[in-house]
């Protein structure tokens, strides 16, 4: 079929999506309301997860060369048959030569689905054909339909019925109900109680910035129950990095977002509650002024996302539940060894938050978490899908119809006394060079782009370079480049933000400059800016949100184009990136060198033995003290000053 129009934003997706990548930053993709998805593809006969279109706002008009079966369900649109009226939810065929035109959406709802006996033939990338535009992958082109466009069809072979069962679909509203889960970071430690009870008792109004990477509400703000994040940042919203669930609420800083299936997989920022995975179909359809609620259900009450029909629940307008888990999304609390606990999270219904330790910045963590994932991966537990390390956690997504929570908390208890001690940890580290345009104008306008549109008034405004040098007490901005380029950042995880973009950390305390985010988070970043937010800097994968303090920008961590036999992250768990300093346009040769397939990645390889880490700490133990005495009065006064300004609201910390 030819696309005569394209709609505002149509995309090709499939279900479940791209799956198995989230460690190395690639979100699942796929369609943000999967119910009305996979229920018309099986009212045509195909696989659930058949690729086919998702429409933002308002659908494509789409020209046939044979005869189709096609079925339009979701949010209710105009829908045509070469002019004539076509019903929603029904199957309906276009003759050959026909012209299939889907109107905008008159509400309820934000996206309908055009789905197709026999599903769009379109090759897949990292096992999918599910359109991630930011990456710039997936469906035939990495974007959205452009008029012009042709997509191929498959052959229909199932059994085709007259469409989607009344009772089997989904209620559309404008004042939703959303069941959530308990966790991963609740109270007391993080919000205090009554910022729980607002939480879920009160209605949230959709913004209008909102889309697949995230669903941005606006409410009360938290009075928080810590006065900040510490080494992670001086918002009590920031964290040490940890892997994110999709339907997370995350609060960056005070502006909460339901993360989509867009969204980054790594961050640094509290997630209080959790959609439930049978009520995440909501989040495709929630519209700009729409309200919305959260009501705590049990994990183990929660509806089946299996189900397509009643027993999914999605034909009430309310979530039925008696109230949640009441513990604060703490499943369980041990001793990972003498000196180190481990504390297991709900992270939704199918996930599990493997955390280390006490809320600090300590490579002894990350060894542990490191042992941990490689214990799991050798283990090829049926049930689980995917394995997340963070800076001092490992998230575990699994299904919990395969594999019970109970039974995999005994799984991950009894993993604990197989561990090796983290001490004897040895693992390749490469020493990866890469260069660096300090305080490049890419980042000078994305900072622009934040005073007019975001907020002008903000600490780190309008030059990110110096609220660095501020909050950690140096004595000149020249310091601050100083210590970037002296630094060997070693990579604590992958995908902050997006597409194998590092999270790292320096190896030396000294070199650890602390800043924290934005409040609220930008809109827009350059694609591998560089960035530094609480103790960790990241190199952003691509365009997109963001919140970590600008220093500068690099090329790209992520091809696009491989062998068979590469894979398109460049960087590992563990490698060690040394900076070298380049001017801004020798930087824009470089960059289309690399688009291009011709840039090389310099690295030499080597091991990381925490042992010897351990006793360079030692060794410059009182310098390092020195250090972080310097910088932790420059932190506290910087605080003082934003509590002054009405910047960090009062706590009962």
């Amino acid at each position: 079929m030819e696309v005569l129009r394209p709609g505002m934003l149509t995309t090709v997706q499939d279900w479940p999506g791209r799956v198995g990548f989230w460690h190395v930053g690639v979100p699942p993709s796929g369609p943000m309301d999967d119910l009305s998805f996979r229920l018309g593809n099986r009212a045509l006969g195909n696989a659930e997860g058949a690729a086919g279109l998702e429409c933002t706002l308002g659908g494509p008009a789409l020209r046939f060369e044979r005869s189709a079966l096609v079925c339009v369900t979701g949010a209710p649109a105009t829908v045509t048959v070469d002019g004539a009226p076509a019903p929603q939810w029904r199957t309906i065929r276009v003759p050959a030569g026909g012209v299939l035109d889907v109107g905008p959406v008159s509400g309820p709802g934000m996206r309908s689905y055009i789905l197709f006996a026999g599903g769009l033939d379109i090759p897949e990338y990292l096992g999918s054909t599910a359109t991630f535009t930011l990456g710039g992958f997936g469906g035939s082109t990495g974007a959205a339909l452009r008029s012009g466009d042709r997509l191929p069809l498959g052959p229909a072979t199932g059994t085709i019925t007259s469409g989607v069962p009344a009772d089997d679909r989904p209620m559309l509203s404008q004042r939703w109900e959303l069941a959530v889960t308990e966790g991963p970071h609740g109270a007391p430690e993080f919000f205090t109680r009554e910022d729980i009870d607002t939480i879920v008792g009160s209605d949230y109004e959709v913004h209008f910035n909102s889309d697949r990477t995230g669903v941005r509400l606006i409410g009360p703000k938290p009075q928080w129950a810590r006065t900040d994040g510490g080494e992670a940042g001086l918002h009590p919203s920031n964290i040490h990095d940890t892997a994110y669930s999709v339907g997370a609420l995350d609060f960056t800083g005070d502006t909460p977002i339901l993360l989509g299936p867009d969204g980054p997989s790594l961050g640094g920022f509290v997630c209080p509650v959790t959609v439930t995975a049978a009520d995440r179909w909501k989040l495709g359809q929630l519209a700009p002024g729409d309200t919305v609620r959260f009501v705590p259900v049990r994990a183990d009450r929660a509806a089946s996302p299996r189900s397509l029909g009643p027993a999914r629940r999605a034909g009430w307008p309310f979530v039925r539940s008696t109230a949640g888990d009441g513990d604060d999304g703490i499943l369980a609390c041990a001793d990972a060894d003498d000196t180190t606990t481990v504390t297991y999270r709900r992270a939704g219904e199918d996930g599990i938050l493997v955390e280390y330790g006490d809320m600090t910045l300590d490579l002894e963590l990350r060894a542990r978490v490191h042992a941990l994932y490689e214990h799991l991966r050798e283990r090829g537990e049926p049930g689980i899908s995917e394995l997340t390390p963070g800076v001092r956690s490992l998230q575990v997504r699994f299904d919990p119809e395969r594999l019970p929570t109970a039974k995999l908390l005994t799984l991950l208890r009894e993993a604990e006394s197989l561990l090796p001690p983290a001490d004897e940890l040895v693992v390749p580290s490469r020493t990866v060079h890469l260069p660096l345009s300090w305080d490049d104008p890419a980042t000078r306008e994305a900072i622009t782009r934040y005073m007019h549109g975001v907020r002008a008034d903000a600490p780190w405004c309008p030059w990110n370079i110096e609220f660095i040098r501020r909050m950690n007490g140096l004595s000149s901005v020249d310091e601050v480049f100083d210590t970037v380029f002296a630094a060997e950042y070693l990579v604590l995880g992958l995908g902050d933000v997006y597409l194998g973009a590092p999270v790292a950390t320096p190896t030396d305390p000294r070199h650890r400059l602390v800043t924290t985010k934005y409040n609220p988070a930008r809109t827009w970043t350059p694609q591998n800016a560089v960035g530094i937010g609480g103790a960790y800097l990241c190199i952003y994968g691509m365009e997109g949100p963001g919140g970590y303090q600008f220093v500068g920008r690099t090329t790209q961590v992520w091809r696009h184009h491989t062998a068979d036999d590469e894979s398109p992250w460049l960087l590992r768990y563990f490698d060690r990136i040394r900076w070298y300093p380049v001017e801004a346009d020798e930087l824009l040769d470089m960059r289309a060198e690399f688009a291009a397939g011709r840039g090389e990645l310099r690295a030499q390889d080597g091991e990381f033995r925490l042992a010897d880490h351990r006793r360079f700490l030692t060794a410059n133990a009182t310098s390092i003290e020195q250090f972080r005495t310097r910088q932790q009065e420059a932190f506290a006064a910087e605080r003082q000053s934003w509590r002054a300004a009405g910047e960090l609201a009062d706590s009962t910390a």
